[in-house]
């Protein structure tokens, strides 16, 4: 069965991830009960209207691949998760954070005995399962800059001689 929407993929996984934990059938890639039960639910990226796209929109963004790199290390505050992204302003992280939270990849906890009030963010089972992925682009991205750089200059030579 095909979902229809984003809604209905999170409000489908939400089901199922309250009632199951995590399944070890192997080291990587982790699979995880709500993954297991909706096998059949799996989408085609290269069709246009696909509901997988909106979650590589997410784990493909910027914001969400530092976002996610610093929850790796254990649980944040807002404002230490902000000071920890150098860059990000308070509204970038408050979206990344929700979108992240929606997609059962970050849980949200309040801790009310606190005082005041405080709000932690970590990974969730599913948010620990990207990490690996994510640390291999973000190390490619770090190891390639200059490789990167090289290129865009030899680009921009080449663009101004046309």
């Amino acid at each position: 069965m095909k979902l229809a929407n984003r809604a209905d993929i999170n409000h489908h996984f939400n089901g199922i991830q309250t009632q199951e934990g995590t399944l070890m059938t192997s080291r990587y890639p982790e699979e995880t009960a709500m993954s297991k039960a909706a096998a059949d639910d799996t989408g085609d990226l290269y069709s246009m209207d696909c509901p997988c796209r909106d979650v590589l929109d997410l784990i493909g963004s910027k914001w969400s691949v530092l976002v996610i790199g610093r929850l790796e290390e254990g649980p944040y505050r807002f404002g230490e998760l902000r000071r920890a992204v150098p860059g990000i302003t308070q509204k970038m992280l408050t979206q990344t954070l929700r979108r992240l939270e929606e997609d059962g990849m970050v849980n949200r906890q309040v801790l009310a005995e606190m005082r005041p009030p405080r709000v932690e963010y970590s990974l969730t089972e599913l948010g620990q399962t990207i990490t690996e992925p994510l640390e291999a682009i973000r190390t490619w991205t770090e190891q390639h800059l200059p490789d990167v750089r090289l290129a865009r200059d030899q680009f921009a030579a080449s663009a101004s001689n046309h």
